[in-house]
């Protein structure tokens, strides 16, 4: 019997892995490694720095076409190829981008590996989530966006290791790297088709609740935009410091990443999704505002630790959210995650493009930056508190294993959405327990 549970979660575990290696290659590794290397681009003459920049603004907007496009590509192929399909055009850009024949060819496989970011954020969360347990399913969403954070990391260690290398040489790993892991996710992906799973056996949530949080999500993305762009400038730079000391900075940004998701995963399996991310929207907006007022070591070690968790973290609640607002319906889930995506690749876009205008115009003030985004951060939670009990009332309650978890879930939420819950019923159960025999 054990080896038969055994080889159930193995099972059902390996497309989590193939869901993770897609996160880190599309998004991970195809962004996040490109930031260390623009001095190295600029400094062999490559490419002209306001040039290097462009082509990084290249892959952001490719992300968004790749979330544009998401649906009607594994709507006609399938999730399974689909996804298969982009891992391999990221893992190709690599290796074209070790040949520098012009700034059009760099361009081009820049935006191509963007529009598969873009796409492999779409589509891996919802083609592997509905085969997992609904209580593993915070768990499972953050092992997989862990992705990302392992990306970020690998872009403070791995790509300066490949460095010594040389410039080319370091493409040509990195695509080797994206290659092993699409051939590890290979055999991976759920055989079902991206329309063959397609449950309508639940009543649709308020279209209000998913319209607030694709403008929760957009604005999200709005505010972590002066973290994982100008983090490191700030403290080299605006502060003095130097790159090593910015660095640092970035390392403890990275593994911020990496502990993420997973972390934000099991509180929200714990306490709902829509609290934990409203929590999340809370503590965002503080720690981005806690730079606009301090630039202390002690500051910026724990603003950088819980933003770089936050950056992949916030990623599985909104996913979780999308599924509590959209029960038993995959099609439907998929369809709002699209635009969940679609709706954060236009804020970061619009971010990205505009803070850099705005830090230009303003005399290099990196604290009105912070200021801006701690402002977009605390919209989001303005909006998702306006929302109020209509938004919390169609969340199902985390689907825990004993009485002792659906007690301690319940002590995390506020009393309003506990009024809310015990008149509800899960799985044709009222929400209330026997009085323990200890205390009669």
């Amino acid at each position: 019997m054990a080896a038969v549970v055994r080889s159930e979660d193995i099972a059902n575990w390996r497309p989590v892995l193939a869901g993770l290696c897609a996160n880190l290659v599309g998004v991970g590794l195809a962004r996040f490694a490109y930031t260390p290397l623009i001095p190295a681009l600029i400094a062999a003459h490559w490419f002209s720095p306001s040039a290097t920049v462009y082509l990084g603004a290249a892959n952001l907007a490719g992300y968004l076409g790749g979330a544009l496009l998401a649906r009607p590509i594994a709507a006609r192929a399938g999730a399974a190829p689909a996804l298969r399909g982009m891992m391999v055009v990221a893992s190709a850009a690599f290796f074209a981008c070790a040949f520098p024949l012009s700034f059009g060819w760099f361009f081009a496989w820049r935006f191509a590996s963007g529009i598969s970011g873009g796409a492999l954020m779409a589509l891996a969360a919802p083609a592997v989530l509905p085969h997992i347990q609904p209580s593993r399913r915070g768990l499972a969403s953050g092992a997989i966006f862990t992705g990302v954070g392992l990306g970020i990391a690998a872009s403070g260690t791995l790509v300066p290791l490949l460095m010594h290398a040389g410039l080319a040489q370091t493409w040509f790993g990195l695509g080797a790297v994206a290659l092993l892991l699409t051939v590890i996710s290979w055999g991976g992906w759920p055989r079902e088709q991206f329309s063959e799973i397609h449950q309508a056996s639940a009543p649709p949530s308020p279209r209000s609740a998913l319209v607030a949080l694709y403008a929760e999500y957009s604005l999200d993305a709005i505010g972590l935009v002066p973290h994982m762009i100008f983090l490191v400038d700030f403290v080299a730079r605006g502060l003095g410091r130097g790159l090593v000391t910015g660095a640092q900075y970035w390392v403890l940004f990275g593994i911020g990443a990496m502990l993420g998701p997973l972390a934000s995963g099991r509180i929200a399996d714990r306490i709902g999704f829509a609290s934990a991310l409203r929590c999340a929207f809370a503590l965002q907006a503080g720690l981005v505002a806690l730079l606009v007022f301090s630039a202390s070591p002690l500051s910026l070690s724990i603003s950088s630790i819980i933003i770089g968790a936050m950056v992949p973290g916030v990623v599985p609640l909104v996913l979780g959210r999308v599924h509590e607002l959209i029960p038993h319906d995959a099609d439907q889930q998929r369809k709002a995650w699209g635009l969940c995506t679609t709706a954060f690749a236009l804020g970061q876009a619009a971010a990205a493009y505009g803070f850099s205008y705005i830090f230009a115009h303003t005399g290099g003030s990196y604290r009105v930056l912070f200021a801006l985004g701690a402002v977009a951060l605390a919209t989001a939670l303005v909006i998702d508190m306006s929302d109020g009990p209509a938004a919390y009332q169609a969340a199902p309650l985390p689907q825990c294993v004993g009485f002792g978890e659906r007690r301690k879930a319940l002590r995390f939420s506020t009393l309003r959405v506990l009024r809310l819950r015990l008149l509800r019923r899960t799985d044709g159960e009222p929400l209330f327990w026997p009085r323990s025999p200890r205390r009669r």
